[in-house]
């Protein structure tokens, strides 16, 4: 009976031991595995990183812009609508000129209003973009612009944008 006993002990102890093994191994393929999908270098693409501007981690730099509330905000519905339809245009002038990389509102009420991300190198460059937006002229909009390091994959966003658009936002 004690040989039973160990035999049965001794099967126990080796079907733990290569379960452990086929566990242990599961982990390392896991951790292999995600290397490979986290780190890219297997799908990296030079070309791609090279229009798109990446450096060595996928990444390059861009002026971020926060759109707040400007000192000028009275004014007739009629006229508040034709410098929402300026300030959208330019948007999207931008948008063709590969100057911006993304924009959009903050939903709800408050002082912060939206955001752009500008591809441009310097604040001087985005400055100077800023002054062409119909409401930072009339002084509806400021801007608090900061250098900002993101993903160089923000540059294909308007051309994905672009086959999802359904209807024209200035024409509502």
């Amino acid at each position: 009976m004690l040989e039973q006993s160990n035999d049965s002990l001794l099967f126990k102890f080796i079907a733990f031991y290569f379960a452990c093994e086929s566990s242990q191994q599961k982990v390392e393929h896991s951790k292999k595995t995600d290397s490979i999908s986290t780190n890219g270098s297997e799908a990296y693409d030079s070309l791609k990183a090279q229009e798109y501007g990446a450096d060595d981690y996928g990444m390059k730099k861009y002026v971020l812009a926060f759109l707040k509330k400007g000192p000028n905000r009275d004014m007739d519905s009629t006229k508040a609508a034709e410098l929402q339809v300026a300030h959208l245009e330019n948007i999207e002038k931008m948008a063709i000129e590969g100057k911006l990389v993304l924009a959009g509102p903050f939903l709800g009420e408050g002082d912060l209003r939206g955001i752009y991300v500008f591809n441009v190198e310097t604040i001087a460059e985005a400055e100077e973009l800023t002054r062409t937006d119909s409401a930072i002229q009339a002084g509806s909009l400021v801007m608090e612009l900061r250098e900002w390091y993101g993903s160089a994959a923000l540059m294909a966003i308007n051309d994905l944008h672009n086959t999802l658009v359904k209807k024209d936002i200035t024409e509502e």
